[in-house]
């Protein structure tokens, strides 16, 4: 087999526009995601509110465009009105998802101005798991609502005196779930997601609903409950809810590396159903989807059981990655662009601490882990058009996958800044990859960047002592041959960015 690999990209030849909300990402009430996350007030470098601005500037780093909040499994046992008002006057309460005590020292207007702070906006989720239709009416009107209301003149009286006009909301979380606090069939939710739907919007008729999808491709139910849900909801949302998450439990990175596959037919499969029931419907509208939880999770499950239950802001989830994590990031994110015409939202489950690319210590420093890289680099320079890539790569079989490229890359063209940017994985572990990328339709361009990140360790994970053992180089070797070809080596099992600026 010659490793060598192709890829052809054409300007008229569009997916779709990335809607920028793909690279959100999320904050629930669990382990130290807020508490000792974003927020810890007796922190050298805590604000006037308690939040850590050494966390916000890694995150503004990242350019995330809207945040999930509060969760998650905890929403579905969370009264919202217990983290709003004076916070010594405000509950301490069990929290059954994550048996924790949640002491609502950060609710929905902390939140609200950690984001306003952060240059982000919320996508935030009601309870229906112990609530309803009456509770999310209430949260929505607190919200959005400027004033002359109950709701609306009590948020005024905490001190919010323009309303928050929080635009995204995910109607409950993960329903199909036998873990999930008080999980319902797939009719039983659709009815439920169908009737809060229609009160929400008639609070506020500009907002934009998700309704909740599989909790995984797993689920015994997929896809059939994503018919049942739509079939109940169609006329009252906009998108779809995706969750999964990838583990390498039996060290076989391989076979790891190529669960992105899988994310693709997940994708492709919640498409097809969507558009099924909008045809059963005879309706005009396309259900999108927003992959709003995503990420590698399995590093921490063996400590997570010995954690003492009823604690405050217990070490939950809390993943250390490594290169080979970053590297099936990347390739997820490129799963992701590659359907952009209909993923629209998505969010890296989740943002600080637990499964996060941003690290911190209590009272400590704060670092970036080996995931925040790709993330990053997508955020930043994936913003435009998604082309589509022709591809020819070797392959490989794995456990769960035959015929896999050890190529995976996508190409977004950014009209307006005259770029087109290549995110490029190769997932052979022991040799480079020379590329080839024919852009004809372009015209001349020049490589203005070749960012990679590699390491002979694929274990090797950033810690608090080696806060950058692995981190990304510009030492990258695109160039633009006499024909106007650019070609490339990839480096084994690497993560490459090839900016290219069009004449």
């Amino acid at each position: 087999m010659s490793m060598k690999a192709s890829m052809i990209v054409d300007k008229d030849f569009t997916i779709g526009e990335v809607d920028s909300r793909i690279y959100g990402s999320f904050i629930e009430h669990l382990g130290r995601a807020v508490y000792g996350g974003i927020y810890e007030p007796g922190h050298p470098q805590a604000d006037e509110q308690g939040f850590r601005a050494d966390v916000m500037e890694l995150v503004k780093g990242l350019d995330v465009p809207i945040v999930r909040y509060p969760g998650g499994n905890f929403v579905s046992g969370y009264n919202w009105e217990d983290g709003i008002g004076p916070i010594e006057e405000r509950k301490k309460r069990l929290d059954l998802a994550w048996r924790t005590i949640e002491p609502n020292l950060v609710g929905l207007n902390e939140f609200m101005d950690w984001c306003r702070k952060a240059n982000t906006e919320a996508m935030m989720a009601v309870n229906l798991g112990t609530r309803g239709a009456d509770a999310a009416r209430d949260i929505i009107e607190y919200s959005n609502i400027k004033g002359g209301t109950y709701w609306s003149d009590l948020r005024i009286s905490h001190g919010y005196q323009a309303p928050h006009n929080i635009k995204t909301w995910c109607l409950g979380n993960e329903m199909d779930g036998p873990w999930q606090i008080g999980a319902k069939t797939a009719a039983e939710y659709g009815r439920t997601a169908c009737e809060t739907a229609k009160v929400m919007k008639w609070v506020d008729p500009s907002i934009e609903l998700v309704a909740c999808g599989s909790s995984s491709l797993t689920m015994a139910t997929f896809p059939e409950w994503e018919a049942t849900v739509l079939e109940h909801t169609y006329n009252h949302v906009d998108y779809i809810s995706l969750h999964q998450y990838y583990g390498n439990r039996d060290k076989d990175t391989s076979n790891f590396l190529a669960q992105s596959m899988g994310m693709d037919r997940f994708i492709n499969t919640v498409i097809s159903t969507a558009d099924y029931v909008q045809a059963k419907k005879r309706g005009k509208k396309k259900i999108n989807l927003s992959f709003d939880e995503w990420n590698v999770w399995y590093h921490s499950n063996d400590a997570d059981r010995k954690i003492e239950p009823w604690s405050i802001a217990p070490p939950q989830l809390e993943d250390i990655y490594n290169h080979e994590d970053a590297l099936l990031v990347g390739c997820m994110l490129i799963s992701m662009l590659k359907r952009a015409d209909r993923v629209k939202m998505a969010c890296l489950a989740q943002l600080v601490n637990v499964i996060a690319p941003i690290m911190t210590a209590n009272g400590g420093a704060a670092w970036k882990q080996t995931i925040y890289y790709p993330y990053m680099h997508a955020s930043l320079f994936g913003r435009g058009t998604v082309l589509v890539p022709l591809i020819k790569s070797p392959k490989y079989d794995a456990k769960d996958y035959t015929d896999v490229p050890y190529l995976e890359a996508v190409a977004v063209h950014n009209e307006e800044k005259s770029e087109v940017t290549i995110f490029a994985v190769n997932r052979h572990l022991a040799e480079a990859l020379p590329l080839e990328l024919d852009l004809r339709s372009f015209g001349a361009c020049q490589v203005t960047q070749h960012i990679v990140l590699e390491s002979d360790d694929l274990k090797a994970a950033n810690t608090i002592d080696a806060q950058d053992r692995v981190k990304p180089h510009n030492g990258g070797n695109a160039a633009v041959d006499s024909n106007g070809q650019i070609h490339a080596t990839l480096g084994k099992a690497s993560w490459n960015v090839i900016r290219l600026k069009l004449a």
